[in-house]
């Protein structure tokens, strides 16, 4: 027979929570370094939208500053000038 103070109890609580805690954490961290490759390495396209100073319903919003603006009409600029 084997000499009872041997034997150690396995401790599965502790290890089980630690493991856990691990786990959420390295999901948490994964998931902003995600977040933050994506903010990074992508640009939206265009989007048709209401530009400032012209007329808009009630209710309806403009982008303050538009990252791509097209030509207006009568104000287009030949290519190479």
């Amino acid at each position: 027979m084997s000499d009872a103070s041997t034997i150690r109890p396995r401790p599965t609580g502790k290890a089980a929570l630690w493991l856990l805690v691990v786990a959420a954490l390295a999901l948490v961290i994964g998931a902003n370094a995600h977040l933050v490759y994506v903010a990074l390495t992508s640009q939206p396209a265009c989007v048709a939208h209401l530009r400032p100073g012209d007329a808009a319903p009630p209710g309806a919003f403009s982008a303050a500053r538009s990252a791509c603006t097209p030509a207006r009409a009568g104000n287009a600029e030949e290519p190479g000038k």
